[in-house]
């Protein structure tokens, strides 16, 4: 036999050597894995919108004490309305990436759909009451109800989509 004829030649044991290698892979998949029992949806989107409502409430907080710092007031004027878009934004994308590492479906539409929500019943029925401590409770509950909301509606639109 010549070494040409070795190196085409298959292991006599070939199945036990890819074996092998299919466990040494799964234990490397598993090793930074946890296993739980899954959790309901509904209790994860409202954890999820829960997390949102207080991640809105701190960047809020955040760029007050930022405009009061540099401009010596909590009103930030013209870069208010930037800012506020900008927290949105990044509410709706924690959201969303909270939800797709959660394995929910759809989880960019309901983190903006749920945001958007939340948005616009402060806008239309809280923004004179912003500055009171209860308003800390009311916006969490609010996104956790508003990310409930949204899930509903992404479902109907995948029913009316098949």
């Amino acid at each position: 036999m010549s070494q040409e004829d070795d190196d085409n030649r298959m292991p006599a044991d070939l199945e036990a050597v890819l074996e092998a290698a299919d466990e040494r892979d799964d234990e490397e998949a598993d090793e930074g894995r946890y296993d739980a029992p899954p959790l309901p949806p509904l209790l994860i989107l409202a954890v999820v919108g829960l997390l949102c409502g207080f991640a809105t409430i701190t960047l809020v907080w955040l760029s007050e004490r930022g405009c009061e710092r540099f401009r010596d007031t909590t009103s930030c004027g013209p870069l208010g309305f930037p800012l506020l878009l900008g927290i949105v934004v990044v509410t709706m994308v924690l959201g969303g990436l909270a939800l797709s590492r959660l394995a929910m479906p759809h989880p960019a539409l309901i983190a903006f759909l749920g945001v958007a929500f939340m948005l616009g019943v402060v806008l239309a029925f809280l923004t004179g009451r912003l500055d009171s401590p209860w308003i800390l409770a009311v916006v969490p509950a609010l996104t956790a109800i508003t990310f409930l909301l949204a899930d509903l509606v992404a479902r109907l639109l995948e029913r009316a989509d098949a």
